[in-house]
């Protein structure tokens, strides 16, 4: 319990950091850089999928080696100097190569970190581990989110983006300390072969199916920036698209353990099976309000979409995955979804350029009650 609760706390502090920026990134970049949707799809669409290449190959050196915290460490590090890019950024350039660096290091840390979970806790109780670890993480981004609420209203005047992009760097040097108190457990299992490959095909059936179900929901699954231009595009001040944003990771926050421990109980693919439907629906909702209250119902939802299935995809991974491989398939699911999100973003982006916004929901929306489908098949 010590790991995850200093795991936590690192994510914690590091998901202040990153949410006091990243609700913003996409009015920044529209407002003072003057970029397109597309532009912002590009970027997110770029970042994602080339940081998430790195995971898979991040989680078979974590596996290799039987050592998580090194790499995790080097990944916050990573994100912490990214930001730094923010704040001198002068084109949508400067932008791309901070989003890249701090993705970079999401996509070294994410699956030793998430395998020194599993390492941490039970099988019988993995479940409610990660939903513990990304209530920390989510209570995180909500206090990320109400200090950049507050440094906005706090004067009169232009907003001041850089210095807020500034600020953000304490809370990420803080979570970075945290995370040398973590004790890792000596090795009890054989490390992967000294070749870096593995053979897909030997990997369980249900895993790899669940794999392929998981990209074709990315496809649908773009940015949440583009859910901020969404409440942007119906009237909402830059100020009130931060708090639709608190709204959202508080429900997340409330929602993951609870969520956690219930997949635990009855099972990790129903969970998963009606997550996957109710992202369809919230999506759906998106395409159709024109009203600009629904915002607020809409952003509660997702909240609860994202807290059922986000701690509970990772459970089930290092439930089905090979042990010796554990970390190996963390990475390689996070791999596959952010190879997915590059499309994914992408074609959002296109879709809202030529169609209007309510396209990119719909396409999202249609992904999401597929893939439910397919879980449902596969699982």
């Amino acid at each position: 319990m010590f790991n995850i609760i200093m795991v936590g706390i690192t994510s914690l502090l590091t998901d202040i950091s990153t949410e006091m920026v990243y609700p913003l990134l996409a009015i920044f970049l529209s407002t003072t850089l003057g970029a397109s949707p597309w532009i912002i799809g590009l970027i997110e669409g770029i970042a994602e999928s080339i940081a998430s290449l790195l995971k898979v190959f991040s989680g078979y050196l974590s596996d290799k080696s039987q050592k998580r915290k090194p790499l995790a460490i080097l990944g916050y590090g990573s994100s912490t100097f990214g930001k730094i890019f923010l704040y001198i950024a002068t084109s949508w350039w400067w932008v791309l190569l901070s989003r890249v660096i701090d993705r970079f290091g999401k996509g070294i840390r994410n699956a030793p970190r998430d395998a020194l979970i599993a390492d941490s806790s039970a099988k019988e109780r993995r479940g409610r581990a990660f939903g513990l670890h990304r209530m920390m993480d989510t209570i995180g981004a909500a206090t990320g989110v109400l200090i950049a609420y507050y440094l906005l209203t706090a004067h009169a005047g232009p907003i001041d983006f850089r210095k807020i992009f500034l600020l953000s760097l304490i809370p990420a040097f803080l979570g970075l300390i945290f995370l040398f108190f973590v004790k890792e457990k000596k090795a009890t299992i054989a490390p992967a072969s000294k070749k870096l490959s593995f053979n897909w095909s030997a990997l369980p059936l249900k895993l790899k199916l669940f794999l392929v179900v998981t990209v074709l929901f990315t496809l649908g699954n773009s940015s949440n920036q583009f859910l901020l231009l969404r409440a942007k595009n119906l009237g909402y001040t830059t100020e009130n698209v931060l708090l639709l944003y608190l709204v959202y990771n508080i429900v997340y926050a409330i929602i993951s353990y609870p969520a956690g421990r219930l997949s635990d109980i009855i099972g990790r693919k129903k969970l998963l099976v009606w997550g996957y439907v109710f992202y369809g629906v919230v999506y759906l909702g998106f395409a159709l309000t024109n009203n600009p209250a629904m915002m607020w119902g809409l952003f509660g939802l997702y909240g609860i979409y994202i807290g059922i299935t986000e701690g509970v995809e990772k459970a089930l991974v290092t439930d089905i995955a090979p042990e010796n491989l554990r970390a190996t398939m963390i990475g390689l699911h996070a791999t596959l979804v952010g190879i997915g999100l590059f499309p994914a973003s992408f074609l959002a982006g296109i879709l809202w350029n030529q169609f209007g916004p309510a396209a990119t929901f719909y396409f999202g929306s249609i992904t999401g009650l597929l893939a439910a489908i397919g879980l449902l098949l596969v699982l």
